[in-house]
């Protein structure tokens, strides 16, 4: 049993980036999901979706890579942990990077990223940062 399954998630697309992978499968959750989905709608990763055929409910996810042949992904961190939840407001919510990288938040709408829960005006769990 994972007791953090989002750092978990993080961790592997790191490491998978790192190794020059082209996929990463990891156990999938409705909220490993909805990470996928922000981190391909702010084109971080090339794809993902579900593993049909697995055993268990499994996630695929396409590493994205530049030009380079380097992952788009630079630097990806979890913030909030379970001992140590990060809650932040509207007004408090940080930029990455001076607005180059995401910073991901779990909030009443949904999982966002920090632009869109800045224009919606509402806060959340920092779940982590991406540049």
């Amino acid at each position: 049993m994972q007791t953090d399954p989002i750092a978990d998630m993080l961790t592997r697309i790191r490491n998978g980036g790192r190794a020059r992978m082209s996929k990463v499968a990891l156990p999938n959750s409705r909220l490993l999901s909805e990470i996928a989905r922000v981190l391909h709608e702010t084109g971080y990763i090339a794809g993902y979706g579900d593993v049909a055929g697995a055993e268990k409910p499994t996630l695929q996810v396409e590493i994205r890579y530049g030009d380079d042949d380097l992952p788009i992904i630079e630097g990806i961190e979890r913030i909030s942990r379970p001992g140590r939840r990060v809650y932040v407001g509207a007004k408090k919510i940080p930029q990455i990077r001076s607005g180059l990288g995401i910073a991901i938040l779990s909030t009443p709408r949904g999982v966002l990223t920090d632009t869109q829960a800045r224009e919606a005006g509402i806060g959340g769990e920092l779940l982590a940062k991406v540049w």
